[in-house]
């Protein structure tokens, strides 16, 4: 019997895909569980509406991040911190800190989240480095931030 998957499946396939199962494991398992509906010419055409439906909505968000993209990567921070000996740093740079200033500084219009920064550990010393932003799978802005010994 074919049936048309609502979910991914371990072992049976990916949502939206036909496949081919057991008329029991169909019947008693899949439709009562809500995990699989027929695969009549209506839910057919259904699911390839929905699918088309959902690669147009992934190409609005990749071309909605790249244009993000394209303001951030004209963004450049700096930040004064005291420093000691060394080049070492009293405290830290976070991303906490890089989206706060991001948000204060740069003109974006556009909500920012600061999970989407990527830096594997706060900044510890003086110097300059380009930040990782990630706006969609396939699309990481970069950011300079530039670490200075404040003045003092």
């Amino acid at each position: 019997m074919k049936v048309i998957l609502k979910q991914d499946m371990e072992n049976l396939g990916e949502s939206g895909t036909v496949v081919e199962v057991k008329p029991g494991y169909a019947r008693n398992y899949l439709l009562p569980q809500g995990l699989a509906y027929p695969a009549t010419e209506e839910n057919l055409a259904r699911v390839q509406e929905e699918q088309r439906l959902a690669e147009e909505a992934a190409k609005r968000d990749y071309l909605e991040a790249k244009r993000r993209a394209s303001q951030l990567d004209k963004v450049s921070l700096t930040f004064e911190v005291n420093a000691g000996e060394g080049g070492k740093l009293f405290g830290s740079v976070t991303s906490g800190d890089i989206a706060e200033k991001i948000v204060a500084e740069a003109d974006l219009d556009f909500e920012f989240d600061k999970r989407s920064i990527q830096l594997d550990e706060p900044i510890k010393e003086l110097g300059t480095i380009a930040v990782g932003i990630k706006l969609h799978t396939e699309v990481i802005a970069e950011v300079e931030v530039a670490v200075v010994a404040a003045e003092g």
